[in-house]
């Protein structure tokens, strides 16, 4: 079955607020799926119910190949959730997180799951720093490793990058795609549009409760008016000219050197 996550007219109300409103789509296994929307749209209520913490009034879903519905412990066994804010204990080091985790998971041994981890997502220098000290992005990154402690084969993103800085913001897209090339499909909710543009195989735009759109970039693209060709100056986006300026992220929690000051660029007169 190519197919590792299915949802077919999926309704849902609190009590007169339609959220969801027949909402039907698929996402083949290994992909990045993205759930585009504005806040309001109904993406959390969606991953709820595939997560099995909320239930459908309406229509049905399958994860994995079990119904969220009938069969929700085998579709818990088979996801891992990182919601919109990080759910690590700040108290504990990064090493204890994850072993707390692999001890509530059964894991035979947790350390040996936590190490390998650690060293995955580059967070082995910090293991033994408690997680309250950790910067946005590895707090992200911490939260994200502990999620796949058992090795889940469906993993729900409900707007990781919320609150994060430019640098991490990058980090988090380079694991989730580290997560798709593994082999692990990922249902990606968010409300950036370059983040859906530069991670996703495909991409869905909730609005209202109903899916208007879905399919690949080329084919949303293909939804508008072809393309007139226009010449312009090309300019650096304000990220390029950030992460220019303070240099990559070392992914250890300290700061790079300082970069040199750059002079900005002459501008000549368009032709």
């Amino acid at each position: 079955m190519n197919e590792a996550i299915t949802v077919r007219g999926v309704q849902k109300s609190f009590t007169d607020l339609h959220v969801l409103r027949g909402v039907d789509f698929t996402v083949e296994r290994g992909s990045i799926f993205a759930l585009l929307g504005s806040n309001g749209a109904g993406k959390t209520t969606l991953v709820r119910i595939l997560s099995t913490l909320s239930r459908a009034d309406a229509g049905g879903a399958t994860v994995n190949g079990f119904d969220v519905a009938a069969r929700p412990l085998d579709v818990r066994r088979s996801i891992s959730l990182t919601g919109q804010f990080a759910a690590v204990d700040e108290i504990l080091t990064g090493r204890e997180n994850l072993v707390l985790v692999g001890k509530l998971r059964h894991l035979p041994d947790p350390g040996a799951a936590a190490d390998a981890l650690l060293a995955r997502f580059r967070l082995t220098d910090a293991a033994a720093r408690r997680a309250g000290t950790y910067s946005g992005g590895m707090r992200r990154r911490l939260d994200i490793a502990m999620s796949l402690v058992g090795d889940p084969e469906v993993i729900y993103l409900d707007e990781p990058t919320t609150g994060l800085d430019p640098e991490a913001r990058i980090e988090v897209w380079n694991v989730v795609k580290e997560l798709a090339d593994s082999g692990r499909t990922v249902l990606l909710t968010t409300q950036y549009l370059d983040e859906a543009e530069h991670l996703a195989d495909r991409i869905a735009i909730l609005h209202e409760g109903r899916i208007i759109a879905n399919g690949t970039l080329e084919e949303l693209k293909q939804l508008l008016p072809a393309a007139t060709v226009e010449y312009v100056e090309k300019q650096p986006t304000l990220e390029e000219i950030f992460l220019s300026l303070v240099g990559p992220s070392t992914g250890s929690g300290t700061q790079g050197s300082v970069a040199e000051p750059v002079e900005a660029p002459h501008r000549e007169d368009a032709a």
